[in-house]
């Protein structure tokens, strides 16, 4: 199916019932539109989470009815509730078991089951909400398909037997269905729910793309596509027509929360352009996300990640000896921690990690590494720090672009610079307090006159 166009809707988009006809109205004016991913409803998955982490039944069941809430809100404003009432009963039946069930402490493969619920329940709804319009709409369990492995929490898709079961069980429906889905989970191949991490419905809906050799894999979401930053943070931001793959890959890297970061992965090895627009104002365009571009300026945007975290590895023993970087990164790697940014000097190597200030999970998961690097070496963790990253082309080799950046960044105070790794990005730390002012001063210096 050449003209094939997978549609994701994520949780604002499908939060209640006016909210679904508007995506339902989508759907229904591309008839190329075969396959629905849609997330939870918004505030769904929050509340499931919550359940994972209270030990108490009382507050785990003041989270279900929260979930029972939306749920029945959207059930009750159907025309024909009837068709689908017994299975929502069934999926919120099992929700309510697996909290009476549930010890003092879930484990991984349960949290996964628990916070599969948002998305089971929202692609029944969504399917009536198709039906009622007089359009084939077909619910279809992504676990038949979304196959990972069983890292619960975080599954790694199996790229390979996501193709080979979606000939099998998806791509026979999709010429007499509108197929809705779920996003975010999968299944192991013990046939354990899985899923693939917050906000990995974009992700689940790439790699169908990927698997059905979609032309188009359209991004549904409450902004009017991607913006040179975020619109919070300056009134001067402004949305983006068309990016190339690759700025848009270092955008949802380094912070841009319209995209999950691996969304892209999929749809650049099977060049499938990519639409980010809004399911509120779907007249008002969007964004373009291909792999050729017609224009490549010099700066495309700016990117903010708040909450970082500065590692400052020393020893006198890294100087002039081979093998000190590759036990450091050992170490981390044995501790499965992902870093960002890295610079070294002669006796030291500072490095960011991907996680979001020291919550107590992350500390948990960081300080066995850290200990570890305290082994053989001095070790300094400094908090509070925000990462900015000047998104655009060629800033590695410019000399008029980088000279122009560079001025501007002269009067800022910053505590870490990376750049010429990549000609997409110059990335650099400032202070949390310091980090909105940065970036509005950054696009007004930088985007102005553009």
């Amino acid at each position: 199916m050449s003209k094939l166009i997978v549609a994701k809707f994520g949780g604002t988009s499908v939060a209640d019932f006016d909210a679904m006809s508007r995506c339902a109205d989508i759907v229904l004016n591309d008839p190329a539109i075969r396959l629905v991913v849609v997330s939870a409803s918004s505030g769904v998955t929050n509340l499931l989470v919550d359940i994972t982490k209270h030990t108490d039944i009382s507050e785990r069941y003041a989270c279900y009815q929260g979930i029972e809430r939306i749920t029945l809100a959207v059930l009750h404003r159907l025309a024909q509730p009837q068709q689908v009432a017994a299975d929502i009963d069934a999926l919120l039946g099992a929700l309510k078991d697996l909290i009476e069930q549930g010890g003092a402490v879930y484990s991984g493969v349960h949290k996964d089951e628990i916070q599969s619920f948002g998305e089971r329940l929202s692609s029944v709804l969504f399917a009536q909400v198709l039906r009622e319009r007089g359009a084939p709409g077909l619910c279809f369990d992504a676990r038949r398909v979304m196959r990972t492995d069983s890292r619960f929490g975080k599954g790694e898709p199996q790229v390979g037997q996501i193709s080979q079961l979606a000939a099998l069980q998806l791509q026979p429906l999709l010429a007499d269905n509108i197929v809705v889905t779920q996003g975010f989970i999968g299944a192991d191949d013990a046939g354990q729910t899985t899923t693939l991490g917050r906000g990995g419905s974009d992700y689940s809906a790439a790699l169908f793309g990927e698997a059905l050799a979609a032309s188009v894999v359209q991004i549904w979401t409450d902004v009017v596509g991607i913006f040179t930053t975020d619109p919070r943070l300056t009134e001067q931001a402004r949305c983006i027509k068309e990016i190339s793959f690759d700025e848009a890959a270092e955008m949802a890297t380094f912070g841009a929360k319209v995209l999950h970061p691996a969304t892209l992965i999929p749809a650049m090895r099977r060049n499938i352009g990519v639409f980010v627009g809004s399911s509120r104002e779907p007249q008002a365009g969007g964004t373009w996300i291909a792999k050729d571009v017609k224009e490549r300026p010099p700066y495309r945007a700016i990117a903010l990640r708040k909450s970082q975290t500065l590692i400052t590895v020393k020893s006198p023993a890294m100087l002039h000896a081979a093998g000190f970087l590759t036990r450091v990164f050992d170490t981390l790697s044995r501790h499965q921690i992902s870093v960002d940014l890295v610079t070294t000097s002669e006796i030291s190597v500072a490095l960011t990690l991907d996680e979001g200030g020291m919550t107590s999970a992350f500390s948990a998961s960081v300080e066995p590494a850290l200990a570890e690097l305290r082994s053989f070496c001095d070790v300094s963790v400094e908090q509070g720090l925000s990462l900015v990253a000047v998104i655009g082309n060629h800033l590695h080799s410019s000399k008029g672009v980088t000279g122009d950046l560079f001025n501007t960044l002269e009067r800022i105070n910053m505590r870490l610079i990376c750049h010429g790794a990549s000609k997409h990005n110059l990335c650099f730390l400032v202070q949390d307090a310091d980090a909105p002012a940065v970036v509005k001063q950054l696009h007004q210096n930088l985007f102005s006159a553009a």
